[in-house]
């Protein structure tokens, strides 16, 4: 949602405190702004007066946005940055940050990110066998629906390793990442957040199973076939493609995107990129 700030006004009265304060500490931002990290404890009015000199400095040098982090224990300050027209960003569990626009009309402020990604794995065996699951909890808890493995990817994870995890920790199986065969993008999911949901393709180490006890109900392998003639996955559409798409890769007719280490011109730490090395290579 856009946002627009006015300037804070500054009088003669103002000037004087301002010039006998110590304005907060900030580091450029690469987009003409600035971000305070609040580090010692301050009494909240005193911190409004601060906050007040900061921003009339920073107007004056012709800044835009306006970052403060706020750790957990300095949370007394959030109402007196608020009353300075700062908004709440993003949160997370040891921080708060908040955010205001120095400049007249409408913030150019990034948004606080909108996605969360998920993962579900497809093991196959030598005998056709996928691996399934039941879950203890969450909205398939007592539907005796058995499922592929599935989680979501931690922050800083690549896909491919969320996967990989997520099965060893469901089934205690040691797996081999091969493609992403599909991926799926909804909306409105947990928070009011949007979704992206990965179909990955692992390739199975070890065959000995055992459950997670603390999420799953059971654990096993069980015939494809039987997989899928679950009235449940019969009667969603998605799950019926997902069959299609498993089997047909199963079969030969069907490549998906494999992870390729790659540097860019803003990192030179390696990331994966996901493509069709098959048709990319004439094979």
């Amino acid at each position: 949602m856009s946002t627009s700030v006015n300037s804070t006004p500054v009088n003669e009265k103002d000037e004087q405190v301002f010039q006998d304060l110590k304005l907060l500490n900030a580091v450029n931002d690469r987009y003409g702004g600035v971000i305070v990290e609040v580090r010692e404890a301050m009494d909240s009015a005193l911190f409004g007066s601060v906050l007040r000199a900061s921003i009339a400095q920073w107007r004056h040098q012709g800044k835009k946005g306006v970052w403060i982090k706020l750790p957990i224990q300095h949370v007394n300050l959030v109402e007196a940055a608020v009353k300075e027209g700062f908004w709440f960003h993003h949160a997370e569990s040891n921080y708060l940050m908040l955010c205001y626009w120095i400049p007249e009309g409408t913030h150019t402020l990034p948004a606080n990110a909108s996605h969360r990604i998920g993962i579900s794995a497809f093991v196959m065996n030598e005998k056709r066998e996928v691996l399934v699951v039941q879950e203890s909890t969450g909205r398939f808890q007592g539907t005796s629906v058995w499922k592929f493995p599935t989680g979501v990817v931690n922050e800083g994870e690549d896909i491919c390793a969320a996967a990989v995890r997520e099965v060893k920790e469901e089934t205690a199986v040691d797996t081999k990442f091969i493609e992403i065969l599909a991926f799926r993008q909804s909306h409105k999911a947990l928070f009011d957040k949007s979704d992206i949901f990965f179909l990955c393709l692992l390739e199975p180490l070890s065959s000995e199973v055992q459950k997670q006890e603390t999420e799953i109900e059971a654990a096993k392998w069980m015939p494809f076939e039987e997989y899928k003639a679950q009235p449940f996955v019969q009667k969603h559409e998605l799950l019926k493609y997902i069959v299609d798409i498993c089997l047909a890769k199963k079969d030969g007719n069907y490549s998906g995107f494999s992870p390729v280490p790659t540097t860019s011109a803003f990192s030179d730490e390696k990331n994966f990129m996901y493509f069709n090395t098959t048709d990319l290579n004439g094979q």
